[in-house]
C-alpha cells in the first residue's frame, strides 16, 4: 500500500509510519518544517514539505498521486491559539480531503477527536471541538471511502494491542501507538469505510475489535 499522512511529523503519525513501513507499505509524510522529514526517514518512511495552511489543493493532490489510502492526522496542537484551530484542524482537513477527490483516491481516514459536543469553559479548546465537527461535516458529504476515527484522551504508554471500539464508547484513554495500529487495521478493512467510530483502551485485541465493526 502507498500512504500519504498529512500531519507526518504528529507522533501518531510516526507511530503509524513505522507500523506501515514495518510490513513493507510506502508511507510518504506531509510535513511543513524541512526538518522533521529525517524523523520519518527514521520510522522507514519519506517526507513531503509542504504548508497545508496556505497550500492549494493541486499542490497538495500531487503529492497524493498514486496512492492507495490518505491519513489526515495534522494539527495545531496546544498553545497554538484559536486561529490556527481553523486553519489547521477544519481548513487544512477539508484541503486534504478536496486533494483527495482531485487526486482520484478512494479512501480516506481522518483523526478527529471525542466528545465534539461537549461545552467548554474554554475558548480555545471548544474553538478546538468546532473544528474537529466542521472537518467531520465536510467530510461526510464528500464521495469518498472515508472513515473518522475519534480516540479518547491521548498516551504516550506503549501499545497495548487491545481496545475498545465502536460508533460510541465510554470516556477514557488510548495511547497513540495503539491508534496507529487502529488505523492500520481500518485501511485494510474497506467494510469500515463511511463510519465514525470512537476509540479508547480496552480488552479487545486490534484486529477483533476492527472485524466487530466491520
Amino acid at each position: 500500500m502507498r500512504l500519504v499522512i498529512a500531519g507526518g511529523h504528529g507522533k501518531i503519525a510516526l507511530h503509524l509510519t513505522g507500523l506501515a513501513a514495518d510490513r513493507g507499505d510506502t508511507v510518504i509524510g506531509i510535513v511543513r518544517n524541512p526538518e522533521h522529514v529525517n524523523d520519518i526517514r527514521d520510522r522507514g518512511g519519506d517526507g513531503v514539505v509542504l504548508d497545508l495552511e496556505t497550500a492549494t489543493a493541486e499542490q497538495v493532490a500531487a503529492v497524493l498521486a498514486g496512492a492507495d489510502a490518505v491519513v489526515f492526522a495534522a494539527g495545531a496542537g496546544p498553545g497554538s491559539g484559536i486561529p490556527r484551530k481553523d486553519t489547521v484542524d477544519r481548513a487544512a482537513a477539508v484541503l486534504t480531503a478536496e486533494a483527495t477527490q482531485v487526486a482520484e483516491v478512494r479512501r480516506y481516514l481522518q483523526i478527529s477527536a471525542m466528545g465534539l459536543g461537549r461545552a467548554s469553559d474554554d475558548e480555545a479548546f471548544s474553538a478546538y471541538l468546532a473544528a474537529k465537527d466542521a472537518a467531520e461535516r465536510d467530510l461526510r458529504a464528500r464521495d469518498l471511502d472515508w472513515t473518522i476515527l475519534r480516540p479518547g484522551r491521548l498516551s504516550d504508554d506503549p501499545p497495548t494491542g487491545r481496545v475498545s471500539l465502536a460508533e460510541s464508547v465510554a470516556p477514557g484513554v488510548v495511547s497513540r501507538a495503539d491508534v496507529a495500529a487502529v488505523v492500520v487495521a481500518l485501511l485494510d478493512e474497506p467494510a469500515t469505510a463511511r463510519l465514525t467510530l470512537e476509540l479508547v483502551g480496552g480488552d479487545v485485541p486490534v484486529a477483533q475489535a476492527v472485524a466487530a465493526v466491520s
